[in-house]
C-alpha cells in the first residue's frame, strides 16, 4: 500500500496509518508498513483510532506540512467511518490509500485490498468439498490470492496528482 501511494505521490515523505487497536491484525500490518517506510525513506506514524473524533484528530494533525499521506487499514471501523475519512483526506489534500474497493467508489484516491468475491468463491469451494464428504480438518488452510487495485482519477485530478501510466496499466479498475 505504501509503495503504491508513493508511486502516485512521488513527493511523499510521511504517512499516517489509521489503525483500530481493537483489531488484532492492525499493529502487525502497521509494523510491516513502518518497515517498508524505512527502506524507502518515508516516515510512518500509526494513529490508534477508536471513533470519529480520533479519526478527525489523526488526519488533521499535520495537515499544514507538505509531503503527507494516509493509509487506512482494513477494519469495520474504517468502513463505518469511510465517508468521514474520505472527506477529511480530500479537505486536507492528503493522498490516501484504502483497503476496500467501495472507498474508491465513494471518492477515495486508491484502494488496494482483497478481492472479496474471490474469498467467497474460495469459501464456497470449501463448503462443496465438505458436502462431498471431505473432512474439514483435512482441508488445507488457504490464504487470499487475489488483490484488487482501484484508482479514482477524479480524485487524483482534484489533488493535483498525475497517475503514472504504469500504475494505470496495473489497475483492476479505473474510475474516471
Amino acid at each position: 500500500m505504501l509503495e503504491l501511494l508513493k508511486e502516485v505521490s512521488p513527493g511523499l515523505t510521511r504517512v499516517t496509518v489509521i489503525a483500530n487497536p481493537a483489531n488484532p491484525t492492525a499493529y502487525p500490518l502497521a509494523r510491516v508498513i513502518e518497515d517498508v517506510g524505512r527502506t524507502i525513506s518515508i516516515t510512518v506514524a500509526t494513529a490508534s483510532v477508536h471513533g470519529a473524533n480520533d479519526i478527525q484528530a489523526a488526519i488533521s494533525a499535520d495537515r499544514q506540512r507538505s509531503g503527507g499521506g494516509l493509509i487506512v487499514l482494513p477494519d469495520s471501523l474504517a468502513i463505518v467511518h469511510s465517508r468521514l475519512i474520505i472527506d477529511l483526506a480530500e479537505r486536507t489534500h492528503l493522498p490516501a490509500i484504502y483497503p476496500f474497493k467501495t472507498f474508491a467508489a465513494k471518492g477515495g484516491l486508491l484502494t488496494y485490498g482483497l478481492d472479496i468475491p474471490d474469498i467467497y468463491r474460495q469459501a464456497a469451494d470449501y463448503v462443496h468439498r465438505i458436502l462431498k464428504g471431505e473432512k474439514p480438518a483435512d482441508l488445507p488452510v488457504q490464504a487470499p490470492i487475489k488483490f484488487e487495485l482501484v484508482i479514482n482519477l477524479k480524485t487524483a485530478k482534484a489533488l493535483g496528482l498525475e497517475v503514472p501510466p504504469t500504475l494505470l496499466a496495473r489497475a483492476d479498475e479505473v474510475i474516471e
